[in-house]
């Protein structure tokens, strides 16, 4: 029988309150379950279940859904399975496992988001066997069951699109939402489970500390990789003989993260794996194991949790930073990467744990440790791409349909990417910028500087960790590829760096040959990224970017193709992080999220939302997608274009204003966006018996004043009669 911890008793009891609670209520409810990583988070859902069905009077019968993601399901369901392997008062089962389409009463369905996203998954879709989620799910209810929904890491799941649907289909009567960093939004309830009381519980380690004693570490002609991980395998020796001292069989593993693989730049898998065999440690002699994808390889990972499995070193990539599970991991090996400067916590958190779930006498095996050759340090938020950094907003119930034209014209490849002409284009540039005499043909040294002895004491905070000491390692020449390749993708933008980089790769070294007669990709590389030339080199290629734009891209000849379609405001639109929710009573969105308002947008928003007109709704157009509303126009250059205008606004007497706010020079150079839209309202009125009004709006004298002249024109200091007073009453 597991001895539970105090923490851990307090949050099962409360979250199995706080779920019966919500039992009671009569539509469906969230309760977020929010627990630090190295908790006990498994362990402590799994006994929650249990005294949820256990001797419960109100006669509720319980089916549960398990959701995770990747092969975290498998784990948790075989966690679980040992857990209720004496008492038997919960089944764990798989959809091979469920009898008769059906989830029985204290039984737990266990499956992965990735399945259910598949197209051709036997489970979701409709099949002849009837056995799909769906049918499922309507069996269990029908047989008077009240199903419990578990979504485990939701904070990298429950808001992608298709997991909303599924969620949606299983309709369960509580939802419980676990993870360390939840996004904590609609929920009815809350269980969190201190950091503190965890730490002090000596579950997870008192700190962790960066590049301790680096710099004790014979350098000679080694590259910053080889460094750390000199550092990483000597801190692990040091480690070994301590536990040894306290009489545990402990063997700490280190985990060496690899930078994802980028196209076109060095992978640094085979260089590291040879560099690990020089130290005896290899595959063969079963020292390393290997955790990639499962194109890769998976090399050695049988038993490599048990405190005393050989391996010493495993190499991963990102994947393993979820729901990963080896709490002898105590050594955290992380490569520089362009201008990186984050890691998560959650990928911290793998080397949090204490091996034995206590802390020692030996205060040294109470850390973990991250050896790195990047400068600074942040430990950020871990944060879903497609899930947590995004919020929804929802068209309003009462919104009834508009039906106005829209144009969308769908872009044009050569836009995307860079040509063979950039590199004459770059030559021609590089002479007019003098570039050649502006740069020193011996520039400084290039060095990686490695931060010494940075501690990292508060483990669930964000925070910049620093330190007084720096170790600074020439880079070799290997470095100097890996980081050179990182240099030409920064800057492609705003063009697509898969193609764009080996074009401005190859109009670099043409440079070189031709202006300054060198040959070695080596010295150019260091002569470009050196210090006192990489902002040169910079400014050039974004001159040549622009020239680029103007004499390629805006020349193509081509028309876009357009595609008219019937418009309405849209029933959801997502956002990332950096939006901010703002309570506007009349946006047609519920929510309201903004990203960054200019003024005039911001004081138009003000105008609409007085209490006092007839604005019913209004929304915020966004630009660039089909989603949002256009307008076709040419610009002075005759090339067609979408006019997105900023707000689209219905009024109680049935009309749609359609404006565009602008001021000063903005407003001066509007004239192909203001006389298209004109003519596209007189049009659709005529032709479509719409009711449409507006156009381009400016504040003046703390009113606002519109244009709406099918020929447009703009004088700041006199607007004279084409620019109306604008009302909404």
């Amino acid at each position: 029988m597991i001895e539970l911890k105090d923490y851990q008793e307090k949050a099962i009891e409360k979250l199995k309150d706080e779920v019966n609670e919500l039992l009671e209520s009569d539509d469906s409810k969230i309760c977020v379950f929010k627990s630090p990583t190295g908790s006990g988070k498994t362990l402590m859902m799994a006994e929650a279940l249990k005294r949820l069905v256990r001797l419960r009077e109100d006669n509720k019968k319980l089916s549960f859904i398990w959701i995770s993601v990747n092969k975290l399901h498998d784990q948790s369901k075989d966690s679980l399975d040992r857990y209720y392997e004496d008492i038997r008062i919960i089944k764990c089962s798989n959809f091979e496992d469920l009898q008769d389409k059906t989830i029985d009463e204290n039984e737990i369905l266990f499956f992965n988001w990735q399945s259910i996203n598949k197209k051709d998954n036997i489970y979701i879709r409709e099949n002849e066997q009837d056995n799909n989620l769906s049918n499922i799910i309507t069996n269990t209810k029908d047989e008077g069951r009240e199903v419990i929904l578990i979504i485990d890491e939701s904070h990298h799941t429950a808001k992608a699109e298709k997991s909303k649907e599924v969620i949606e289909a299983i309709n369960p009567k509580v939802t419980i939402e676990v993870s360390a960093t939840p996004q904590i939004k609609d929920l009815s309830r809350i269980v969190e489970v201190d950091f503190k009381k965890v730490q002090e519980e000596g579950m997870i380690k008192k700190e962790v500390t960066i590049n301790p004693e680096i710099d004790k570490i014979k350098v000679g002609g080694k590259s910053t990789d080889d460094i750390v991980i000199d550092s990483a395998l000597k801190k692990r020796k040091e480690l070994k003989k301590l536990y040894e001292k306290v009489g545990s069989n402990i063997n700490p593993l280190i985990l060496i993260q690899l930078p994802d693989s980028k196209a076109g730049v060095l992978d640094r898998k085979d260089e590291v794996i040879e560099t690990l065999k020089k130290k005896g440690i290899t595959t063969d002699n079963r020292k390393l194991a290997i955790y990639l994808s499962d194109k890769d390889s998976k090399i050695n990972l049988e038993n490599i949790s048990k405190p005393d499995n050989e391996v010493e070193v495993l190499l991963f990539k990102q994947a393993i930073a979820l729901g990963w599970d080896c709490p002898r991991a105590q050594i955290l090996v992380l490569f520089r990467d362009w201008k990186s400067i984050e890691f998560s916590i959650q990928t911290i958190g793998r080397i949090m744990r204490m091996p034995e779930f206590y802390h020692y006498d030996e205060n040294e095996l109470n850390r973990g440790f991250v050896f790195t050759n990047l400068s600074d340090v942040k430990i950020a938020e871990d944060i879903a791409k497609d899930y947590i950094t995004i919020h929804e907003a929802k068209r309003r119930d009462e919104y009834k349909e508009i039906k106005i034209n829209s144009s969308y014209l769908k872009r044009q490849r050569e836009k995307t990417r860079l040509s063979g002409e950039f590199s004459k284009i770059f030559l021609d540039v590089a002479k007019k910028d003098n570039l050649k005499d502006k740069i020193n043909k011996n520039p400084s040294d290039l060095v990686n500087t490695l931060i010494i002895d940075g501690r990292i004491v508060n483990l669930d905070k964000i925070q910049d960790v620093k330190s007084k000491n720096h170790l600074e390692v020439k880079k070799t020449a290997r470095e100097l590829q890996y980081h050179f390749d990182l240099f030409l993708r920064s800057v492609c933008t705003p063009y697509a760096p898969v193609r764009s980089s080996e074009i401005i790769r190859t109009s670099l070294y043409r440079f070189f040959a031709k202006e300054i007669v060198i040959d070695d990709y080596t010295e150019i590389q260091k002569i470009i990224l050196g210090t006192e030339n990489n902002q040169y080199f910079i400014d050039s290629l974004n001159n040549a970017k622009e020239v680029y734009d103007k004499e390629v891209v805006q020349k193509l000849k081509e028309e876009r193709e357009s595609e008219e379609y019937v418009w309405e405001v849209p029933e959801s639109v997502m956002y990332n992080s950096r939006a901010k929710e703002v309570d506007y009573k009349k946006s047609v969105m519920k929510p309201h999220f903004t990203k960054a308002e200019s003024t005039p947008e911001k004081d138009f928003i003000g105008f609409l939302e007085k209490s006092d007109n007839d604005v019913v709704w209004w929304y915020k157009n966004g630009e660039g997608e089909k989603k949002y509303f256009s307008v076709k126009y040419r610009d002075s250059k005759k090339v067609p274009r979408g006019f997105y205008v900023d707000f689209i606004v219905l009024t109680k007497d049935g009309k749609i204003g359609l404006f565009d706010t602008k001021a000063g020079r903005t407003a001066e150079d509007s004239k192909q966006k203001a006389e298209a839209l004109q003519k596209y309202i007189k049009e659709q009125n005529e032709k479509h018996n719409k009711k449409l009004w507006g156009g381009i709006v400016v504040p003046k004298n703390d009113s606002f004043r519109y244009n709406s002249q099918e020929k447009y024109q703009f004088n700041e200091a006199n607007l004279g009669e084409d620019w109306d007073f604008l009302s909404f009453s």
